[in-house]
């Protein structure tokens, strides 16, 4: 009869995971950057290399809290 955790357990293959959740405010900040990085990167396409500038210093002062 199979093990509990299913036929593959032999193999180290099964249901078992014990992966950790992730924080809803890591989650938050994760957004934050990536809209300011998408931002700074449209802005860059447009034209606007200062405010683009700006979108990448707004993500890495988000990326801090990440930390």
């Amino acid at each position: 009869m199979a093990d509990e955790r299913g036929p593959w357990a032999a193999l180290g293959i099964g249901r078992v995971r014990k992966n950790a959740g992730m924080e809803v405010n890591r989650i938050a900040w994760f957004a934050t950057v990536f809209v300011a990085l998408l931002t700074a990167l449209l802005l860059l396409l447009s034209g606007y290399t200062g405010y683009a500038g700006l979108g990448v210093a707004v993500a890495a002062s988000a990326a801090i809290n990440l930390l």
